[in-house]
Protein backbone atom coordinates (compact mmCIF):
# COMPACT_ATOMS: atom_id res chain seq x y z
CA UNK A 1 0.00 0.00 0.00
CA UNK A 2 1.09 3.18 -0.85
CA UNK A 3 1.31 6.21 1.07
CA UNK A 4 0.53 9.79 0.68
CA UNK A 5 3.47 12.49 0.74
CA UNK A 6 1.39 14.31 3.67
CA UNK A 7 1.02 10.83 5.75
CA UNK A 8 4.75 10.02 4.91
CA UNK A 9 5.19 13.05 6.60
CA UNK A 10 3.48 12.92 9.52
CA UNK A 11 5.27 8.90 10.40
CA UNK A 12 8.41 9.98 10.01
CA UNK A 13 7.78 13.27 12.48
CA UNK A 14 5.91 10.75 14.51
CA UNK A 15 8.73 8.43 14.74
CA UNK A 16 11.35 11.74 15.49
CA UNK A 17 9.53 12.68 18.26
CA UNK A 18 9.79 9.54 19.86
CA UNK A 19 13.05 8.81 19.31
CA UNK A 20 13.66 12.50 21.30
CA UNK A 21 11.28 11.58 23.70
CA UNK A 22 13.09 8.05 24.27
CA UNK A 23 16.69 9.76 24.10
CA UNK A 24 15.33 12.56 26.74
CA UNK A 25 14.40 10.25 28.77
CA UNK A 26 17.21 8.58 29.29
CA UNK A 27 19.39 11.90 29.59
CA UNK A 28 17.76 12.68 32.21
CA UNK A 29 17.95 9.39 34.12
CA UNK A 30 21.87 9.03 33.08
CA UNK A 31 21.61 12.86 34.68
CA UNK A 32 19.82 11.53 37.98
CA UNK A 33 22.33 8.75 38.22
CA UNK A 34 25.09 10.83 37.84
CA UNK A 35 24.03 13.66 40.48
CA UNK A 36 22.84 10.13 43.06
CA UNK A 37 25.90 8.93 42.23
CA UNK A 38 28.00 12.40 43.32
CA UNK A 39 26.16 12.16 46.35
CA UNK A 40 26.60 8.71 47.55
CA UNK A 41 30.92 9.70 46.75
CA UNK A 42 32.58 7.02 48.47
CA UNK A 43 34.62 8.16 52.05
CA UNK A 44 37.26 7.03 54.20
CA UNK A 45 36.35 4.68 57.05
CA UNK A 46 39.20 6.36 58.61
CA UNK A 47 38.45 9.79 57.99
CA UNK A 48 35.40 10.55 56.82
CA UNK A 49 36.83 12.69 53.58
CA UNK A 50 36.23 11.91 49.77
CA UNK A 51 38.32 9.38 48.65
CA UNK A 52 38.46 8.00 44.92
CA UNK A 53 39.31 4.46 45.95
CA UNK A 54 39.57 2.33 49.29
CA UNK A 55 43.28 1.98 49.10
CA UNK A 56 45.56 -0.80 50.82
CA UNK A 57 46.27 0.20 54.73
CA UNK A 58 50.03 0.62 55.70
CA UNK A 59 50.76 1.18 59.55
CA UNK A 60 54.48 2.56 60.52
CA UNK A 61 55.70 2.35 64.40
CA UNK A 62 57.16 5.92 64.70
CA UNK A 63 59.24 6.72 67.17
CA UNK A 64 58.40 10.05 69.71
CA UNK A 65 60.92 10.64 72.11
CA UNK A 66 62.56 14.23 71.32
CA UNK A 67 65.72 13.02 69.59
CA UNK A 68 63.27 11.24 67.00
CA UNK A 69 61.37 14.35 66.54
CA UNK A 70 60.14 15.96 63.83
CA UNK A 71 58.48 12.90 62.22
CA UNK A 72 58.27 12.69 58.69
CA UNK A 73 55.30 12.16 56.90
CA UNK A 74 52.54 11.73 59.83
CA UNK A 75 50.45 14.74 59.14
CA UNK A 76 49.51 12.64 56.01
CA UNK A 77 48.52 9.70 57.98
CA UNK A 78 44.78 9.38 58.43
CA UNK A 79 44.99 7.94 61.56
CA UNK A 80 47.59 8.52 64.41
CA UNK A 81 47.52 6.39 67.46
CA UNK A 82 49.88 7.23 71.11
CA UNK A 83 50.74 4.26 72.72
CA UNK A 84 52.57 3.95 76.14
CA UNK A 85 56.20 2.02 76.33
CA UNK A 86 58.71 1.61 78.50
CA UNK A 87 60.04 4.18 80.99
CA UNK A 88 56.92 6.21 80.70
CA UNK A 89 57.46 7.32 77.11
CA UNK A 90 55.58 6.95 73.76
CA UNK A 91 55.40 5.31 70.70
CA UNK A 92 53.21 6.44 67.57
CA UNK A 93 51.37 4.09 65.94
CA UNK A 94 50.66 5.55 62.21
CA UNK A 95 47.60 4.51 59.88
CA UNK A 96 48.25 5.47 56.17
CA UNK A 97 45.80 4.79 53.82
CA UNK A 98 44.12 7.77 52.18
CA UNK A 99 48.02 9.36 51.29
CA UNK A 100 51.25 7.91 51.29
CA UNK A 101 53.84 10.48 51.49
CA UNK A 102 57.08 9.73 49.69
CA UNK A 103 59.14 9.33 52.90
CA UNK A 104 57.90 8.35 56.48
CA UNK A 105 59.79 8.25 59.63
CA UNK A 106 62.05 7.58 61.99
CA UNK A 107 60.60 3.52 62.00
CA UNK A 108 61.22 1.82 65.46
CA UNK A 109 60.15 -1.49 66.52
CA UNK A 110 57.29 -3.17 67.83
CA UNK A 111 55.86 -3.98 70.88
CA UNK A 112 53.14 -6.51 72.16
CA UNK A 113 50.37 -4.42 72.06
CA UNK A 114 50.50 -3.69 68.19
CA UNK A 115 49.12 -7.46 67.67
CA UNK A 116 45.72 -6.16 69.14
CA UNK A 117 45.24 -2.80 67.39
CA UNK A 118 46.66 -4.43 63.82
CA UNK A 119 43.83 -6.83 63.76
CA UNK A 120 40.97 -4.41 63.32
CA UNK A 121 42.32 -3.66 60.00
CA UNK A 122 42.37 -7.00 58.97
CA UNK A 123 45.48 -8.12 57.26
CA UNK A 124 47.39 -4.39 57.17
CA UNK A 125 51.13 -3.82 55.68
CA UNK A 126 53.23 -3.24 58.99
CA UNK A 127 56.29 -1.32 59.17
CA UNK A 128 58.54 -1.67 61.85
CA UNK A 129 62.53 -1.98 62.67
CA UNK A 130 62.29 -4.96 64.28
CA UNK A 131 61.74 -6.37 67.89
CA UNK A 132 62.72 -8.26 71.05
CA UNK A 133 63.97 -11.37 69.92
CA UNK A 134 61.44 -13.96 71.45
CA UNK A 135 58.61 -11.05 70.20
CA UNK A 136 59.66 -10.77 66.56
CA UNK A 137 58.81 -14.02 65.25
CA UNK A 138 55.36 -13.39 66.91
CA UNK A 139 54.79 -9.46 65.35
CA UNK A 140 55.84 -11.33 61.72
CA UNK A 141 53.14 -14.32 62.30
CA UNK A 142 50.79 -12.56 63.16
CA UNK A 143 47.88 -11.68 60.27
CA UNK A 144 50.17 -8.75 58.54
CA UNK A 145 52.03 -7.78 55.55
CA UNK A 146 55.45 -8.04 57.03
CA UNK A 147 57.65 -5.41 56.27
CA UNK A 148 59.97 -5.56 58.72
CA UNK A 149 63.24 -3.42 58.03
CA UNK A 150 65.33 -6.03 58.38
CA UNK A 151 63.86 -8.23 55.33
CA UNK A 152 61.78 -6.04 52.85
CA UNK A 153 64.24 -2.97 51.04
CA UNK A 154 62.41 0.55 51.25
CA UNK A 155 64.23 1.82 54.54
CA UNK A 156 67.40 4.07 54.76
CA UNK A 157 69.24 5.67 57.25
CA UNK A 158 69.29 9.46 56.70
CA UNK A 159 73.06 10.78 58.19
CA UNK A 160 71.22 14.16 59.33
CA UNK A 161 70.25 12.18 62.71
CA UNK A 162 71.83 9.27 64.79
CA UNK A 163 70.64 5.95 65.00
CA UNK A 164 68.37 4.89 65.81
CA UNK A 165 66.37 7.56 65.45
CA UNK A 166 67.33 7.87 61.87
CA UNK A 167 65.28 5.29 59.96
CA UNK A 168 63.07 5.98 57.12
CA UNK A 169 61.16 4.15 54.42
CA UNK A 170 60.16 4.91 50.98
CA UNK A 171 56.66 4.21 50.87
CA UNK A 172 56.40 3.48 47.34
CA UNK A 173 58.68 0.72 47.64
CA UNK A 174 57.11 -0.85 50.85
CA UNK A 175 53.81 -0.60 48.98
CA UNK A 176 55.16 -2.57 46.13
CA UNK A 177 56.20 -5.17 48.45
CA UNK A 178 52.37 -5.15 50.38
CA UNK A 179 50.32 -6.30 46.93
CA UNK A 180 48.33 -8.72 49.29
CA UNK A 181 47.40 -5.64 52.27
CA UNK A 182 43.94 -5.75 53.34
CA UNK A 183 42.06 -2.11 52.13
CA UNK A 184 40.68 0.77 54.15
CA UNK A 185 37.73 -0.90 56.15
CA UNK A 186 35.27 0.18 58.88
CA UNK A 187 36.68 0.00 62.19
CA UNK A 188 33.93 1.86 64.06
CA UNK A 189 34.44 5.33 63.73
CA UNK A 190 31.47 7.52 62.50
CA UNK A 191 31.96 11.25 60.93
CA UNK A 192 29.11 14.09 60.81
CA UNK A 193 27.92 17.51 62.20
CA UNK A 194 29.04 17.23 66.03
CA UNK A 195 26.10 16.73 68.03
CA UNK A 196 24.18 18.36 71.27
CA UNK A 197 26.45 18.96 74.47
CA UNK A 198 29.62 18.60 75.16
CA UNK A 199 31.73 21.13 77.31
CA UNK A 200 33.92 23.69 76.06
CA UNK A 201 37.25 23.31 76.33
CA UNK A 202 40.10 25.30 75.08
CA UNK A 203 43.22 22.62 76.48
CA UNK A 204 43.10 18.85 77.41
CA UNK A 205 46.35 17.81 78.92
CA UNK A 206 47.03 13.80 79.06
CA UNK A 207 50.28 11.74 79.62
CA UNK A 208 52.77 9.36 81.29
CA UNK A 209 55.21 9.39 83.58
CA UNK A 210 58.00 10.65 80.95
CA UNK A 211 55.92 12.07 78.43
CA UNK A 212 53.31 14.68 78.41
CA UNK A 213 50.65 15.39 75.96
CA UNK A 214 48.65 18.73 76.09
CA UNK A 215 46.05 19.27 73.23
CA UNK A 216 44.92 22.69 72.34
CA UNK A 217 42.56 23.99 70.62
CA UNK A 218 42.54 26.71 67.69
CA UNK A 219 39.71 28.18 66.95
CA UNK A 220 41.46 30.30 63.42
CA UNK A 221 42.40 26.98 62.10
CA UNK A 222 39.26 25.18 63.66
CA UNK A 223 41.54 22.37 64.67
CA UNK A 224 43.58 20.80 67.83
CA UNK A 225 47.28 21.42 67.84
CA UNK A 226 48.98 18.74 69.37
CA UNK A 227 52.05 19.69 72.11
CA UNK A 228 54.22 17.19 73.19
CA UNK A 229 56.53 17.77 76.44
CA UNK A 230 55.79 21.30 76.92
CA UNK A 231 56.39 21.98 72.93
CA UNK A 232 53.95 22.65 69.95
CA UNK A 233 54.69 19.37 67.91
CA UNK A 234 55.35 20.05 64.37
CA UNK A 235 56.26 17.65 61.18
CA UNK A 236 59.37 17.40 59.23
CA UNK A 237 57.85 20.08 56.59
CA UNK A 238 57.19 22.82 59.61
CA UNK A 239 53.43 22.08 59.90
CA UNK A 240 51.90 21.86 63.40
CA UNK A 241 50.72 18.68 64.11
CA UNK A 242 47.12 18.39 65.62
CA UNK A 243 43.82 17.17 64.03
CA UNK A 244 40.15 18.18 64.13
CA UNK A 245 39.11 15.16 66.27
CA UNK A 246 41.57 13.66 69.26
CA UNK A 247 40.16 11.01 71.39
CA UNK A 248 41.74 10.02 74.39
CA UNK A 249 40.77 6.81 75.33
CA UNK A 250 40.96 5.28 78.73
CA UNK A 251 41.91 1.75 78.52
CA UNK A 252 43.54 -0.99 80.67
CA UNK A 253 46.76 -0.86 80.52
CA UNK A 254 48.63 -3.60 81.79
CA UNK A 255 52.28 -5.31 81.24
CA UNK A 256 53.75 -6.99 78.40
CA UNK A 257 55.04 -10.50 78.34
CA UNK A 258 57.91 -9.64 76.76
CA UNK A 259 61.10 -8.03 78.10
CA UNK A 260 62.65 -4.93 76.75
CA UNK A 261 66.47 -4.13 77.80
CA UNK A 262 67.15 -3.95 80.56
CA UNK A 263 64.82 -6.19 81.90
CA UNK A 264 62.10 -4.59 81.81
CA UNK A 265 57.97 -5.12 81.20
CA UNK A 266 56.85 -2.89 78.78
CA UNK A 267 53.03 -1.60 79.43
CA UNK A 268 50.20 -3.06 77.26
CA UNK A 269 47.11 -1.17 76.39
CA UNK A 270 44.30 -3.01 76.07
CA UNK A 271 42.82 -1.69 73.14
CA UNK A 272 39.67 -4.79 73.55
CA UNK A 273 36.76 -4.04 76.02
CA UNK A 274 35.49 -0.96 76.59
CA UNK A 275 36.03 1.99 78.70
CA UNK A 276 35.43 5.67 79.05
CA UNK A 277 37.02 8.17 76.70
CA UNK A 278 37.27 12.11 76.05
CA UNK A 279 36.11 12.96 72.64
CA UNK A 280 37.08 16.51 71.15
CA UNK A 281 36.05 17.75 68.49
CA UNK A 282 34.60 21.49 67.64
CA UNK A 283 36.26 23.11 70.72
CA UNK A 284 34.49 20.56 73.04
CA UNK A 285 35.05 17.86 75.09
CA UNK A 286 32.52 14.89 74.86
CA UNK A 287 32.55 12.39 77.66
CA UNK A 288 31.93 8.92 75.55
CA UNK A 289 32.28 5.21 76.25
CA UNK A 290 34.17 2.92 73.81
CA UNK A 291 33.67 -0.53 73.58
CA UNK A 292 35.82 -3.41 71.29
CA UNK A 293 34.05 -6.65 71.76
CA UNK A 294 36.56 -8.82 69.67
CA UNK A 295 40.05 -7.88 68.29
CA UNK A 296 38.74 -8.22 64.87
CA UNK A 297 36.03 -5.44 64.90
CA UNK A 298 36.51 -2.15 65.53
CA UNK A 299 35.67 0.74 68.44
CA UNK A 300 31.97 2.49 68.34
CA UNK A 301 31.94 5.25 70.45
CA UNK A 302 28.58 6.29 72.46
CA UNK A 303 27.14 9.09 73.78
CA UNK A 304 25.35 8.49 77.47
CA UNK A 305 22.19 8.53 75.30
CA UNK A 306 23.44 5.46 73.50
CA UNK A 307 24.01 7.70 70.12
CA UNK A 308 27.31 6.89 68.37
CA UNK A 309 29.43 10.00 68.66
CA UNK A 310 30.49 11.62 65.16
CA UNK A 311 33.98 12.43 64.51
CA UNK A 312 34.73 15.76 62.49
CA UNK A 313 35.90 14.77 59.25
CA UNK A 314 39.91 14.65 58.46
CA UNK A 315 42.85 13.02 60.35
CA UNK A 316 42.13 11.52 63.65
CA UNK A 317 44.46 11.18 67.14
CA UNK A 318 43.77 8.90 69.52
CA UNK A 319 45.51 8.66 72.84
CA UNK A 320 45.38 5.69 74.98
CA UNK A 321 45.48 7.10 78.45
CA UNK A 322 45.59 5.45 81.68
CA UNK A 323 41.92 4.41 82.96
CA UNK A 324 40.56 2.40 86.23
CA UNK A 325 42.23 -1.33 86.30
CA UNK A 326 45.49 0.13 84.66
CA UNK A 327 48.77 -0.54 85.91
CA UNK A 328 51.39 1.92 85.82
CA UNK A 329 54.40 -0.67 86.16
CA UNK A 330 56.65 0.83 83.61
Amino acid sequence: MRMSRGALLTTVSSVVALALLIGGFFFLTGSTGSHQARHRQLRSPFTGEPVKALRRVLVFKIDNVSQARPPTGLARADIVYVLPVEGGLSRIFAVFSSHFPPVIGPVRSSREEDIQLLRQFGRPAFAFSGAQPRLLPVVEHARIVDLYAGTVGGYFRSPKRIAPYNLYARSSKLLAEAKGASKARDIGFRFGPAPAGGKPRKIYDVGYSSAAFSIRWSAAQHRWHIWMDGKAATAADGRKLGARTVVVQYAKIGTSRFLEFPSVRPPYAHTVGDGGAVVLRDGRAYHVHWSRPAADGGTAFTLPGGKRMPFARGQVWVIYGFGPGSSRQQ
